[in-house]
């Protein structure tokens, strides 16, 4: 193969067989890899948080955070994989999900455990936002398939709400009840 064989096949398009139109195909794709690259960057700040978190109440944040990262990466490959099943393309590297992520990273050296909280849920809110903002440009192009993961999706994330929001909650003393 010569260096333009292969230049050629890097450039060629896929020609996955789907029913939706190339402008559904462009429009679906380019928003679940905007999507991927933010549940990518919030699993990174979830485990981030998993790592880091302290304090008494340890062990139930430590146990919640994993298992929420564990449902955010089980996510990535199914958003990846429904991106080339349309025909599309997606993530190729760490540099191209900086690029495109909307959650914003958190390199602070200390966090309270309730800050820790509080930005998750708040991150998980806004993902389930550009969820549903997909899920209707999904509707628009007649994508069922795409929709129907997404309303999955969102259901998670809204149940990592609750639940970072349930874990954050303080008593009316101001302490932890």
């Amino acid at each position: 193969m010569t260096p333009n064989d292969a230049k050629s096949r890097r450039m060629a398009s896929l020609s996955t067989p789907t029913n939706l139109t190339s402008n559904a195909t462009r429009d679906i794709a380019g928003a679940l890899t905007i999507l991927l690259a933010d549940v990518f960057a919030l699993y990174i700040k979830t485990k981030n948080f998993h790592w880091h978190v302290s304090g008494p109440h340890f062990r139930d944040y430590h146990l919640l955070l994993d298992e929420q990262g564990e449902q955010l990466f089980a996510v990535t490959d199914a958003i990846a994989e429904r991106v080339r099943k349309i025909g599309g393309t997606t993530l190729r590297s760490i540099g191209e999900i900086s690029r495109l992520q909307r959650v914003l990273d958190n390199d602070a050296v200390y966090v309270t455990p309730l800050d820790m909280l509080a930005e998750l849920r708040d991150d998980n809110k806004q993902l389930a936002a550009n969820m549903r903002e997909a899920h209707s440009l999904c509707d628009e192009h007649d994508d069922v398939a795409s929709a129907s993961l997404l309303e999955n999706w969102i259901d998670e994330a809204e149940r990592r709400v609750w639940f970072l929001f349930e874990s954050g909650r303080q008593g009316e003393s101001g302490s932890r009840s």
